[in-house]
């Protein structure tokens, strides 16, 4: 507790706080836009086999005569079970005697078909264009959509491991700015990748510096705010996350080509990357890693900045070595992850929250990232499931507050796991039913991620913190790539 008596001697909620968080929100907000993103970018619309007689510009309305488009269709096009166009097929040959039939449907496997040779036309009435329709990922090539989705999450792995470990020797704000600015640069590039290969290869390197982002903009205010308001600034961080996913459906739906929604959400990168040069590093940080000069200086401008005019002259260096003297010893001791699973009462606290991380997050992206499987209209999903998890993560820190930590979060547990279940049995014609016991599960989900948060900040040491959240993630990500 020695850091956090300097901290209230600083001012461990103040105008430096509000001020830090003013830059630390915003990036948080664009970067949950970049982990949902392909929810539009890849979205899959309606689609079917390019027809010369229908589609060709050069063919003329005299060349078909009276008949109409829909007519046309159906002698080229073969319909599914669901009587609605084939999506990957077409006639070999145009069936005219289907025009004669009045209203009944012959066995279409009798007749001759073939694959969409000449590509396919696709509806746009909802994306003037998606990575879909820029590379034809559809049919027999759907199977290659998910790979986007699933390189943006290994890079959100591979990104933990490696920025986590350089955040811890060399800063939270170093590599914060280096991210920034690397999500700026491929983010953009993105939008004009070329090929669909280099399209992956930019999203892995986005993916790799999003996950930094969060966390680092995490740390840098939660290290810098006193014990008993780290509930409500977590819980402040995670309703950041929701407002972003409420703005990635309202962007979406102003900017429906894919091109323009990738560029509109890279380039605000650009401008965190400038602007965090005013973030203040971590003391904690500095401490920990044997520099208590510069720690020392950081407390002094912190103080400042909240107005404690008595603080810069009880901060110098003698009394600061006699209240830090055991955080000081313990820096001296190099810690690892495996020095999480040392004592078995520690080992079985992370391996319960483990746990209890990978059920949360799991039922959250799989609802987030299947928006299509809820109706036509994602935009509109998307800005009701963003603005019920921020509703939710502000009742989940009420609940905290009054029932405690663990009981919140079973309560939360119990719900979600209820939802899904429930879910399973709900047949898919009532969809109404569906798409509420989904809004129920992500609400739910969502306040036990932030109750989750709250939690764990409290039950691992302060050295040991960091290397858990990184930790926790890349064994989260890993889950979400390996569900493809």
């Amino acid at each position: 507790m020695a850091f956090e008596e300097l901290l209230n001697e600083v001012g461990g909620l103040g105008k430096f706080q509000i001020i830090q968080m003013v830059f630390v929100l915003p990036p948080v907000m664009i970067a949950a836009c970049h982990i949902l993103l392909e929810n539009f970018t890849a979205a899959i619309p309606g689609h079917r086999c390019w027809v010369p007689i229908l589609d060709n510009d050069t063919v003329s309305d005299n060349d078909t005569g009276v008949l109409s488009p829909d007519v046309l269709l159906r002698i080229f096009i073969p319909l599914d079970s669901n009587l609605k166009p084939e999506k990957c097929h077409r006639f070999l040959l145009p069936q005219w005697q289907l025009l004669h039939l009045n209203g009944t449907f012959p066995n279409m496997t009798d007749l001759d078909m073939e694959p969409c040779v000449d590509g396919w036309v696709y509806d746009r009435s909802s994306f003037s264009s998606t990575i879909v329709t820029e590379w034809d990922l559809v049919c027999d090539y759907q199977s290659q959509k998910p790979v986007v989705q699933s390189l943006f999450m290994a890079g959100m792995l591979v990104g933990g491991l490696i920025y986590g470990h350089l955040s811890d020797r060399f800063g939270r704000k170093l590599i914060l700015r280096w991210c920034l600015l690397q999500l700026a640069i491929s983010g953009t590039c993105a939008a004009f990748a070329p090929t669909f290969l280099i399209y992956c290869s930019l999203r892995f390197w986005s993916g790799c510096s999003a996950v930094v982002i969060i966390t680092n903009n995490w740390m840098l205010i939660v290290e810098w705010t006193r014990s008993q308001s780290k509930a409500m600034v977590i819980t402040l961080i995670t309703c950041a996350i929701s407002i972003g996913q409420i703005m990635l459906g309202g962007l979406a739906f102003v900017f429906r080509d894919w091109h323009t929604l990738q560029l509109v959400v890279s380039i605000p990168f650009f401008v965190f990357f400038f602007s965090s040069r005013w973030l203040v590093e971590s003391a904690r940080w500095l401490i920990i890693t044997n520099n208590p000069d510069e720690g020392l200086k950081e407390l002094k401008k912190v103080a400042h900045r909240n107005g404690i005019k008595n603080a810069e002259a009880a901060l110098n260096m003698e009394g600061f070595k006699a209240t830090m003297q055991e955080e000081l010893e313990a820096a001296q001791t190099k810690t690892t992850v495996f020095d999480l699973f040392r004592t078995p009462n520690l080992r079985k606290r992370i391996c319960l929250l483990l746990f209890v991380r990978f059920a949360s997050t799991i039922p959250f992206f799989g609802i987030f990232i299947n928006l299509q499987h809820f109706g036509s209209n994602i935009f509109l999903f998307q800005v009701i499931f963003g603005a019920l998890t921020a509703l939710a993560r502000c009742l989940a820190l009420l609940v905290l507050n009054y029932m405690g930590r663990r009981p919140t979060q079973m309560l939360f547990m119990f719900l979600v796991g209820l939802s899904i279940l429930t879910n399973t049995f709900v047949p898919q014609e009532m969809q109404t039913l569906r798409v509420t016991l989904a809004s129920v599960g992500i609400s739910c989900v969502a306040a036990s991620i932030t109750s989750y948060s709250v939690h764990c900040n409290e039950l691992i040491p302060t050295l040991l913190s960091k290397k858990f959240s990184r930790e926790a993630n890349e064994k989260d990500f890993y889950i979400k790539v390996t569900k493809f």
